[in-house]
């Protein structure tokens, strides 16, 4: 036989070969699967059903690439997510042809002046230049992309440090921002090592803003590039707390102490789980457990709340305290939902003399590493209405002035940071977009361990995904990007710094439309709010 003959006889057993392997696949699910009792649709539908289940599967990620447009998919729109990467890879927020916003629908704007600030006529600081790298595209088409990383030096668009935010005034440690925008509260367990890292390089690197631990206690990898901590204390007291659960004085004077912590956030509430924190037992590592004082590879569930805090009075006792111990600002994280609550703690203020240095607010719509549905969509409050409220009932008491409010909430975008500035917060705090600037492609994996780009996972083999030294620098250049694009904001309204931004650049368009401007908005929820309250 010849040799063409010998490959023809090869290539029709493996033909056939095939053929049975399929059809003995067939058999042997069309038989399990219509004897199976835990799905329906299986069981009428053999093999076919699995298609069902697979397309279910892959859902999400078509819908994310082919179905959605721009504007849509939740939590973020593609829109929100380019927005943030386009600004860490590249530093350019630039888009062509006009805005994908509906205008038709309600909202909020920014009032422009008819006379905007020229880019000289703005207080800002550009003294010490900031080295990064911001990526270079060489090649652009269907099939491939070529692009690298080039060294650059940029302004820092820092505000100048007598017109920053000052928190803890009448303290030996106060501490001032030259940024308004930081980042909100990741743990480390929550996110991995190597995300950490590269959040703490990045934002040292951008200058004047900060890092918030989390509830999970500050590790080695908030330490690691040296930027400036807010040190969260939950429920749990993860980071100071004694074997038995309880306080440690000690514990808490040892953290505080550390150059790199400023000030110190006691965790009372969060946007998506107005609960104790949560991480599942497979995240909770041999370190995390050190770190946080537990048994590794058991799922961690925080109390509801601190054991020993029933009131809002004994709330600022323990500010106090707080405060007393480690001489850095303290304040804490709330979300706002019964008004009445927030009236009680706003007197209690008054009554005792005692005001937190800050007072974090997060909105209802605000993220989380796991939760459960009903927290998610439905407990608290969304930010651009809880934010007004504190900031009024702190008004109406005469303490607004004693203390700065931090907003948190899908304020990705300088002119989201506008708004709420806008509405009464003084600095920001953003969590999922930091986490998109180091490479989350919101898979919505966080709470299973399987992040599939190391961000959200303490897997070892996902985690070598996130290469520090190329994420750094997106995370630098968001931050700075932000900042530039929050002065840009400031000089169309007509004023010099970002921290002049008030509600009189605002305005809010009803489904009417009806235009009022920010400070005619906040007056109309504070008259809902006082019919309440005094009812």
């Amino acid at each position: 036989m010849t040799f063409l003959t010998w490959v023809a006889i090869i290539a029709n057993v493996l033909i056939i070969s095939i053929i049975l392997l399929l059809i003995l696949t067939f058999l042997f699910f069309r038989f399990k699967d219509a004897g199976q009792n835990q799905h329906s649709v299986l069981r009428n539908f053999p093999v076919l059903g699995r298609v069902r289940y697979f397309l279910e599967k892959i859902g999400p990620e078509i819908r994310q690439y082919l179905f959605h447009n721009d504007n849509e998919g939740r939590p973020f729109s593609r829109k929100d997510y380019l927005a943030v990467v386009l600004a860490g890879k590249y530093k350019s927020r630039i888009g062509g042809f006009g805005s994908q916003r509906d205008f038709t629908q309600p909202g909020f704007y920014i009032n422009n002046s008819m006379f905007p600030l020229q880019s000289t006529e703005i207080d800002v600081d550009q003294s010490e230049q900031i080295h990064t790298q911001i990526y270079e595209v060489e090649e652009d088409t269907i099939f491939t992309r070529k692009e690298h990383q080039e060294k650059k030096t940029v302004d820092p668009y820092l505000i100048p440090k007598e017109q920053g935010v000052t928190i803890g005034q009448d303290l030996q440690y106060p501490h001032t921002f030259q940024r308004l925008i930081g980042q909100s509260a990741m743990s480390y367990g929550a996110l991995g090592k190597n995300a950490i890292k590269t959040l703490s390089i990045g934002i040292h690197d951008a200058k004047g803003s900060w890092m918030n631990t989390g509830e999970g206690g500050i590790s080695p990898h908030h330490l690691h590039g040296e930027a400036d901590l807010i040190f969260q204390i939950g429920p749990g007291l993860f980071g100071v707390r004694n074997l038995d659960g309880t306080f440690s004085e000690e514990l808490y004077k040892k953290k505080v102490a550390l150059n790199n912590v400023k000030a110190v956030e006691l965790k009372l509430g969060q946007g998506a789980k107005t609960r104790g924190g949560h991480v599942e037992g497979e995240k909770v590592t041999e370190e995390i457990a050190e770190i946080r004082n537990v048994e590794p590879f058991k799922t961690i569930n925080s109390p509801n709340r601190f054991e020993f805090i029933d009131n809002s009075h004994e709330l600022l006792y323990f500010v106090q305290k707080l405060r007393e111990l480690g001489q850095k600002p303290v304040g804490f994280k709330i979300v706002v939902g019964n008004i009445d609550d927030i009236k009680q703690l706003v007197q209690a203020m008054k009554e005792t003399n005692i005001v937190p240095d800050f007072i974090s607010i997060d909105g209802g719509e605000g993220g989380t590493g796991a939760s459960y549905q009903e927290l998610e969509d439905s407990v608290g409050l969304p930010i651009l209405t809880a934010l007004p409220i504190v900031d009024m009932m702190l008004t109406h008491y005469g303490l607004r002035e004693r203390t700065k409010i931090i907003s948190s909430g899908k304020l990705i975008t300088p002119d989201k940071v506008a708004i709420a500035l806008g509405l009464g917060a003084d600095l920001i705090q953003v969590a999922r977009s930091m986490m998109m600037s180091v490479g989350c492609i919101m898979a919505l994996q966080c709470h299973t361990n399987e992040c599939p780009v190391g961000v959200a996972t303490t897997n070892p083999k996902l985690e070598r995904g996130l290469v520090i030294e190329e994420k750094r620098y997106r995370v630098t250049n968001y931050l700075i990007a932000l900042s530039e694009g929050l002065y840009n904001v400031s000089a169309a309204v007509g004023v010099t710094t970002p921290t002049q931004i008030n509600a009189s650049h605002i305005a809010y368009r009803n489904e009417y439309g009806e235009v009022a401007n920010g400070y005619e908005y906040k007056a109309k929820l504070w008259q809902t709010i006082r019919q309440r309250t005094e009812s």
